[in-house]
């Protein structure tokens, strides 16, 4: 399906549904959509956002013959623990038969894309998966067989949503330790301060001695793109409720990223822009750095306060101190 997401070419959805697991999910734009049909007889969304598998479109990437960037699940979430592992196998197995796609998979369930693609019998299932029902189609089980052998699809990119430090400093490390050809990040809604370059990763004291490591490494640093994080994607919340960013995140993030040679991509404001933008109308959001709400206390701000105005997706764009960023990693290596 094509789609308006600034920084993919096309979306698939193998599933659809999902449920509520973080405050990024709060005003979930697939939940507000799905929803709207539910209970409409042979609607799509018949069922409303409830996990749903969708076998008859796990081929469909097989019938494009361009390539492209395809977003996995843009409706769903390929590792809700509802969906069978069994049934997530078959859509790597299309994965692993079209390298010439790049597949942009991202996820807020950490903890089993860890386990599950962490493990071997998982691979295993793949292959056999893909045997079994992919038989026919121009087959590249040499891809299968670097994932056999403990090599990440190259053509897959695997990403975390993250919101705010809570969710950086769980769903980030879980990322880093899951074995993937680029690592990218997906901080959209933004709703606070997140410092990626602070060392959080810490074994369990059972291994009888603690490691740390930063998010993302400079330049130079052997083997980067499988030790840090290659791609930040960031993003103000739009839609009913939508909350404002603080423009100092954003420029937090970007700043970090042309630290260490990473690609930032700021895909828009949201529905909020920063006054000073040149906008003098629209409601008034107070906020400062921490993401406090300041509305009619502005005599007690502190410094770091900001006036957003709500503004509009369109009006708000994305524009940060004057320039686009719209960055993109190269493919894999």
């Amino acid at each position: 399906m094509t789609t308006k997401i600034e920084w993919t070419d096309e979306t698939w959805n193998p599933v659809t549904g999902c449920t509520k697991i973080s405050d990024g999910c709060t005003h979930c734009y697939a939940a507000t959509f799905a929803e709207r049909w539910r209970g409409t007889p042979g609607h799509h969304f018949e069922t409303g956002f409830d996990i749903t598998l969708r076998p008859e479109r796990l081929r469909l990437p097989m019938t494009w013959m361009k390539p492209r960037r395809i977003f996995l699940d843009s409706m769903s979430d390929l590792f809700h623990q509802d969906i069978p592992d069994i049934y997530i196998a078959q859509v790597f197995a299309v994965m692993a038969l079209t390298p010439r796609h790049t597949y942009q998979v991202l996820t807020k369930r950490h903890g089993r894309m860890k386990a599950l693609l962490s493990r071997p019998t998982f691979w295993h299932l793949v292959a056999d998966q893909g045997r079994a029902h992919f038989t026919g189609c121009q087959e590249d089980w040499l891809a299968v067989g670097a994932m056999l052998g403990g090599k990440p699809l190259l053509n897959v990119w695997l990403g975390v949503s993250v919101e705010d430090q809570k969710w950086a400093d769980l769903r980030i490390p879980a990322l880093l330790e899951t074995p993937a050809a680029v690592r990218f990040l997906s901080c959209e809604p933004l709703l606070g301060p997140v410092d990626l370059k602070r060392a959080v990763i810490t074994m369990g004291s059972e291994r009888g001695h603690g490691l740390t490591a930063s998010y993302v490494h400079a330049s130079g640093c052997c083997e980067r793109r499988f030790h840090g994080i290659d791609w930040v994607i960031v993003g103000g919340e739009s839609g009913p409720g939508a909350r404002p960013m603080h423009p100092q995140w954003a420029r937090s993030l970007r700043d970090q990223c042309e630290w260490a040679h990473v690609p930032f991509f700021l895909k828009q404001w949201g529905v909020h822009a920063p006054e000073d933008h040149g906008h003098d109308c629209g409601a008034v959001a107070l906020i400062d750095t921490q993401g406090h709400s300041w509305n009619g206390r502005e005599a007690l701000a502190p410094p770091d306060m900001v006036r957003m105005r709500r503004v509009g997706k369109k009006a708000a764009g994305s524009l940060l101190d004057g320039r686009h960023h719209t960055a993109i990693p190269a493919a894999a290596r």
